[in-house]
């Protein structure tokens, strides 16, 4: 007798979308999807302690302009050109005054640090988004056109795997002066050529087959269309979730590259240890703050993303969820 009500209810549903325009109704229906999917990433606690040490970061990078414009003088808090005339030896350790020490050039530690989130932010963001635009792309073209362009394409992933990443990096960065944007760009290629195509394109070789596409071929759909409202929307939500594992790998080759002077950028956490290795501090535990704030800042940094990248995971693979 439960199933009349519950039969009614979903007619009245059907019947209410029906009335609304085709626009609303994928708005709603991605909605729910999204609601779906929170409900099984909250479910995760790695995901959440993931992103709660996120959403830290980004408070950092958002408070510290306005710290700057209204408590911290400039001309001492500056993460850049800031100096404190009011203590006599620099690096000076944690105080009052600078709630995490300073560095070898009077330069506020915290300042710098929580300067630098925006950067790695800002880095890993276009290094995904990069990366997840070319390997949806040439996934989604090589699974659906097959023949000698999934060749050519699956060829250029196995090269770009068998690359050693970080090395690569190295070694365009002692031809190229690479600044944020241009490292950004280059680990979204490098990644986007590379695992990432083939992890897509398998996924697109399982949509490819579904009865949707072929009706949508035999109704007169073109290539195009077929692609872009049916391939790719399915692909989405896994590369979405490789999303996050190129953020880590960005911030972990940002650190690397700025350790070693290969990259051009204003204030970034790898240049903070950049400064205390040039400066003879590395290896000096009397100093720690010169290396230990930026050292767990990446460390905590990558690992949230990480965390988040496994609790996603579970979302797009319904194999992966708990009993």
């Amino acid at each position: 007798m439960s199933s009349k009500p519950l039969t009614s209810l979903a007619s009245q549903e059907i019947e209410a979308l029906r009335r609304r325009p085709l626009w609303q109704v994928r708005l709603l229906l991605w909605w729910r999807g999204v609601r779906a999917g929170w409900a099984i990433f909250a479910e995760n606690r790695i995901g959440l302690v993931g992103l709660a040490i996120i959403l830290s970061f980004a408070v950092m990078a958002l408070i510290h302009p306005i710290l700057i414009n209204t408590i911290w003088p400039p001309a001492i808090y500056d993460p850049v050109n800031g100096y404190d005339p009011l203590i006599i030896s620099h690096p000076a350790p944690p105080q009052a005054r600078h709630w995490l020490g300073t560095d070898p050039y009077g330069r506020d530690v915290l300042s710098q640090l929580m300067y630098s989130t925006r950067a790695e932010f800002v880095l890993g963001m276009i290094a995904a988004l990069v990366t997840v635009v070319i390997g949806t792309s040439v996934g989604a073209i090589a699974a659906y056109f097959g023949g000698l362009i999934d060749a050519f394409f699956m060829r250029l992933a196995d090269l770009m795997i068998t690359l050693p990443f970080t090395v690569l990096l190295i070694v365009i960065g002692g031809f190229i002066k690479l600044d944020l944007g241009g490292l950004a760009l280059m680990i979204g290629i490098l990644a986007g050529f590379g695992a990432t195509t083939i992890i897509l394109k398998s996924q697109a070789l399982t949509v490819k087959v579904r009865t949707y596409v072929e009706a949508a071929r035999v109704a007169g759909g073109g290539h195009v269309h077929i692609m872009l409202h049916h391939i790719v929307p399915n692909l989405l939500p896994l590369s979405f979730l490789y999303m996050m594992f190129t953020v880590t790998d960005a911030i972990a080759s940002e650190a690397v590259l700025s350790y070693l002077g290969l990259l051009d950028a204003r204030m970034s956490w790898g240049l903070m240890i950049f400064t205390a290795q040039t400066s003879g501090y590395l290896l000096n535990f009397e100093t720690w703050w010169l290396i230990m704030p930026a050292g767990l800042a990446i460390t905590l940094l990558c690992a949230a993303f990480y965390l988040v990248g496994r609790a996603l995971d579970e979302v797009v693979n319904p194999r992966l969820r708990s009993r």
